[in-house]
């Protein structure tokens, strides 16, 4: 789903698009996984409706990309649906409309059902965009 000043554009080799889960990810995607056995990276392209008044990439997108991408390593290290009990993210650099950013998550301790998880995201030029630390706590689906 694209708006008018941003046209949509193909993930990088080695992502597939996200499925969507929900109203808010349709809205703030389309966000994409990749695709190789054990990657846990998660990349975004930064459209104009992901930016601010000053045509950067905007905080609260920044923390939404994070907490998607920090709940996608926890599900790929366990296997469960997680719920974000404390995230928080530190930003280093500017990203623009246009660019690609990753995020690189690391999953530190599974702790019962408590999971800890780091990531950094990168800017397709390998600049330092932010970081970002999450402890999830994982939970059974109910039917």
């Amino acid at each position: 789903m694209a708006d008018s000043a941003s046209p949509a554009r193909e993930p990088r080799p080695g992502f597939a698009a996200s499925p969507s889960r929900g109203k808010f990810t349709i809205h703030n995607g389309p966000s994409y996984r990749a695709i190789a056995e054990g990657d846990m990276r998660t990349g975004l392209w930064v459209l104009d409706r992901h930016c601010n008044g000053m045509g950067f990439l905007h905080g609260g997108m920044a923390c939404a990309f994070a907490d998607s991408a920090l709940a996608w390593a926890v599900w790929t290290a366990t296997g469960k649906m997680s719920v974000t009990i404390k995230l928080t993210v530190e930003f280093m650099e500017i990203a623009r409309e246009g660019e690609w950013i990753e995020a690189h998550p690391k999953v530190s301790a599974v702790d019962g059902e408590f999971v800890h998880v780091t990531a950094r995201i990168v800017k397709e030029d390998g600049a330092l965009a932010a970081r970002a630390d999450a402890v999830f706590r994982t939970v059974r689906r109910k039917a």
